[in-house]
């Protein structure tokens, strides 16, 4: 898989990639991360890529024209790929987009800055827009790293276990179970009794309760969405 990143502050972004999962799934040549720096699609000598809004208001917007010749630069070095604009506007990101993401063979993030982009590469630019959140940030290029560390985890080879991915938090539509580990008495804590019990088949059973409570009562919009579905994700709720 390829992602390449187009922003105004590469140096935001070189070291992110440089560490942990990351690094590693670089190095095997699983994923290759690309980061572009936007003035380099430029043409005038200050390098320029925003103006003031048409209409007025507060703010700069960052102007079309570097952002068409950087994607369609990229995009003749290899497949067209998928074009994302990190935007507020866009679609709320989640597992179920991070997994269809994750089956590209190539990713175009642009991340924007200052009031927003020109709405013409919203609408004849990028496949799609992607939020990550309810909340302004000062830039894309935050959230690039969130998107990409997402989608780099479920990439074959990324995790040393298939079962990692396949028990994390949203796979289902649920939270994680609790999680301990040695030693099995802390300040007076103790670990449950039933994962100590080497009763693999109530151990399941227990995390899966856990599981359901954890959603209903920390993640009521995530149950409510559970609830009207189709899915036999809570078919063992009570």
């Amino acid at each position: 898989m390829r992602i390449d990143i187009i922003s105004i502050f590469p140096p935001l972004l070189a070291g992110v990639f440089e560490h942990s999962i990351i690094k590693r799934v670089r190095d095997r040549g699983i994923v290759d991360i690309q980061v572009h720096d936007l003035r380099d699609y430029t043409t005038d000598r200050h390098r320029t890529v925003d103006d003031y809004p048409y209409g007025g208001g507060a703010g700069m917007v960052m102007k079309p024209e570097p952002w068409f010749r950087a994607v369609e630069s990229l995009r003749m070095q290899g497949s067209a790929g998928r074009a994302i604009l990190l935007t507020p506007q866009g679609q709320q990101l989640n597992q179920r987009v991070v997994q269809r993401l994750a089956s590209e063979d190539r990713l175009i993030i642009l991340c924007g800055r200052y009031e927003g982009v020109d709405e013409r590469v919203a609408e004849r630019l990028v496949d799609e827009e992607i939020s990550i959140g309810d909340y302004v940030l000062s830039g894309g290029e935050p959230a690039a790293v969130v998107l990409v560390d997402a989608i780099v985890r479920l990439q074959p080879g990324a995790l040393g276990s298939s079962e990692s991915i396949v028990e994390e938090t949203f796979m289902e539509g649920l939270l994680e179970y609790p999680q301990y580990t040695r030693p099995p008495e802390f300040r007076g804590w103790r670990v449950p009794d039933i994962l100590l019990s080497g009763d693999h088949g109530a151990v399941d059973e227990w995390r899966r309760q856990r599981q359901i409570e954890r959603t209903r009562e920390r993640r009521p919009d995530l149950w409510a969405k559970l609830s009207n579905s189709d899915d036999d994700v809570i078919e063992t709720t009570t």
